[in-house]
């Protein structure tokens, strides 16, 4: 069942998303992970512990979020089984795992600021999608801020999260989302997170390690192009994984991505991805947006074709 509803789910979040005013009420899914994981750094991740017991309490941190997310998808998914439009609530539970409308709606307002002119609002805007210092950002590094996190988000937002609904249904989907959110919260590298971030950090690492790749394919296909940027750049990041769609949407724009970011007032000499123009604008960020809806028709075809295969 899970491939037809793959596909639903994905129609479902890109008409509708999660809508403010439900998020008013009822928060987001990844809200009760998020307070799961603060629960369990306050108690286990105290400064006076040694580091190897952070470590431990972080892989155990890890398997109660595993454990949480698998259990409540097999109890939806039992739940699913026997009532007679079962499938819709799969689809409804599924929904929320997938950011297409979300991600999108929160690129387009940085574009917006840029061709108004707009710093300040534009730095405002890409400020809730990067975890980077954007105080100080010219407007081709809000740009290239912004396409960047879109071509990330696509893997970590859409293409992950729909790979682990077809592998593993819904557990397999709430499991994924549960290990990003841990990673995005706790698996940093600064002393305070080191070690008790360490599982959350290597577990994302594997869950994205075949999604980032079919996300850098995926863009390249989309676009036409970006193949040779794509084999010749994608390990130019800290990440193993976030260089498959940044090279990509690097080569099929014809831009420079990535390169020395502030994190916190302390410049991180990066290198760069691609060789094409540094100076992006809001044009750019509209084309990349063009090309992420372009690859999630793709994903559409992909959940469609899996569904009728079988």
């Amino acid at each position: 069942m899970a491939e037809p509803v793959a596909l639903a789910a994905l129609v479902v979040e890109a008409a509708v998303g999660w809508p403010g005013w439900l998020y008013a009420r009822v928060g987001h899914p990844v809200g009760g992970f998020a307070r799961l994981i603060a629960a369990c750094e306050r108690r286990w991740n105290r400064p006076e512990m040694p580091a190897r017991r952070r470590r431990i309490l972080g892989v155990v941190t890890v398997g109660l979020l595993l454990a949480t997310a698998v259990t409540a998808g097999l109890a939806i998914e039992a739940a699913a089984a026997r009532a007679s439009l079962g499938w819709l609530l799969v689809v409804l539970a599924a929904a929320p795992g997938l950011a297409q409308r979300s991600l999108y709606l929160h690129v387009r307002p940085v574009a917006s600021a840029l061709a108004c002119g707009d710093l300040a609002a534009a730095r405002r805007a890409v400020g809730y999608i990067v975890g980077r210092d954007t105080a100080r950002l010219d407007a081709p590094g809000v740009a290239r801020a912004a396409i960047e996190s879109l071509a990330e988000s696509f893997c970590d937002g859409i293409v992950a999260p729909l790979f682990w609904l077809l592998v593993g249904g819904l557990p397999g989907l709430w499991a994924y989302k549960a290990i990003n959110t841990a990673d995005s919260l706790i698996g940093h590298r600064e002393p305070r997170w080191r070690a008790f971030g360490w599982a959350a950090a290597r577990t994302d690492d594997l869950l994205n390690l075949l999604p980032a790749r079919v996300s850098g394919l995926l863009l390249c296909l989309a676009a036409g192009r970006g193949w040779r940027t794509l084999w010749h750049d994608a390990g130019n990041h800290a990440s193993p994984n976030a260089g498959w769609p940044e090279a990509a949407m690097a080569g099929a724009l014809g831009l420079r991505l990535a390169g020395p970011i502030a994190y916190d007032g302390a410049v991180h000499a990066k290198p760069w991805i691609g060789d094409g123009r540094p100076d992006a604008d809001a044009c750019d960020i509209r084309r990349a947006l063009g090309l992420y809806v372009r690859a999630c028709g793709l994903l559409w075809l992909i959940a469609g074709g899996v569904a009728w295969l079988r």
